[in-house]
């Protein structure tokens, strides 16, 4: 137990040395790319249109696509990722094909084994527009959707247009750059785990690095943010998914995330998902939780069982946010406390993006030690990234 607590005690002396006050910015201070009607609805005027969105494609209160059917374009479907495009199933369901029951368009799921537009999905769709609200974190599988979607359009020499929004957490570099061996839905490219570009940039070096299947290009047009730096956080008006429901969330994903390959329970079926971490035999734990099924959680890891943990919410809210960097003192403290063979899942390493971070854990280096390891990887990913960004940078 003082092991444990130690590591948070040094997380916090860690932030009061190092930190700097990290500006938030609200969407009335930052004009995203949909807001700016003008500068793409003449590229959409009599074309049949197909739109990849979520329940995170607003301008102001309205959704993209009430806003595009008001303005007499021609809305022929709607392709949902993850969670759907009203956002209500759980991470990793299956969600079907169906019609959207306010506007009657179809819908077509991009997620389970069908997670790349078809010749059918798109044998009437003129041009593609992109418009969701990613976290900026690399196994946040919308990226992947976005890639899946671009490589469809450059192949059937389709428009593609991304309507661009802030990264919550496009403040900071940071994690293991993806090795090619675990390349999956949950990572595709060779780019750390928070990696520090809108939507717009990524899809701009996804496009010219060759990154799309036989290097193809895709006809890509970004509509930039106005108001927004790398320098600044971003308070996000809507969820961007089921399980993140607050900043506090969205800031500690990055580095609760990697717990999605281990036996430790996220808070998922709780009031706190990924803001609280536990175990039924975590023997230092400072709060207790029980999981439950509900609406976006149906069978949350350990239903019903008691598990001990920790409250991490003030670690999101005062030191991930700012100090602009993964924590694996959780992932390791917990390894550490539980001795179990079985911690780690077949999932791991493809979160991580590599099996060497699962066998530094196990070999007991410490976080400094397997931070170094990351360094040059890293430099090298920021030296390729300058070229694509759109907005001025952190350093």
């Amino acid at each position: 137990m003082m092991k444990l607590l130690y590591v948070f005690s040094v997380i916090i002396l860690n932030f009061s040395l190092y930190s700097q006050e990290l500006i938030t910015l609200t969407d009335k201070e930052i004009t995203t790319g949909a807001k700016q009607i003008e500068k793409y609805i003449s590229l959409l005027s009599g074309k049949k249109v197909g739109i990849i969105s979520n329940p995170t494609s607003m301008i102001g209160n309205r959704h993209l696509v009430d806003t595009l059917l008001s303005l007499k374009i021609d809305i022929k479907k709607i392709f949902s990722p993850e969670h759907g495009f009203r956002g209500l199933s759980d991470a990793g369901e299956k969600v079907n094909n169906q019609q959207d029951e306010k506007t009657g368009i179809q819908i077509i799921s991009l997620y389970g084994n069908h997670k790349k537009p078809t010749i059918d999905d798109l044998k009437d769709i003129e041009l593609l527009i992109y418009d969701m609200q990613d976290v900026g974190v690399r196994y946040y599988t919308y990226i992947s959707t976005m890639t899946y979607c671009m490589e469809a359009a450059a192949e059937h020499k389709i428009k593609f247009i991304v309507l661009d929004r802030p990264n919550p957490n496009g403040h900071y570099v940071d994690g293991p750059v993806l090795e090619e061996k675990w390349k999956s839905f949950l990572g595709l490219h060779p780019i750390p785990i928070v990696y520090g570009m809108t939507c717009g940039e990524y899809a701009n070096m996804i496009n010219k690095e060759g990154w799309l299947e036989n290097k193809i290009i895709c006809d890509l047009t970004v509509i930039p943010l106005k108001g927004y730096t790398h320098k600044i956080s971003y308070e996000l008006p809507v969820k961007p998914s089921p399980n993140l429901p607050n900043m506090t969330a969205i800031y500690l994903y990055p580095s609760l995330g990697l717990f999605e390959g281990t036996i430790i329970s996220l808070g998922r079926g709780t009031d706190l998902p990924f803001q609280q971490i536990g175990h039924p035999k975590l023997s230092n734990g400072k709060i207790q939780f029980t999981p439950k099924p509900t609406k976006i959680s149906k069978h949350p890891k350990y239903e019903g069982i008691v598990c001990n943990g920790f409250d991490l919410r003030n670690f999101g809210n005062e030191v991930i946010k700012s100090s602009k960097k993964i924590y694996l003192y959780w992932l390791i403290g917990t390894y550490n406390n539980l001795k179990d063979k079985s911690f780690f899942d077949e999932n791991f390493n493809w979160h991580a993006g590599n099996s060497d971070l699962q066998e530094q854990i196990k070999s007991g280096k410490n976080e400094d030690e397997i931070r170094k390891s990351w360094q040059i990887k890293i430099d090298q990913f920021k030296k390729i990234r300058k070229s694509y960004l759109l907005y001025e940078d952190f350093e």
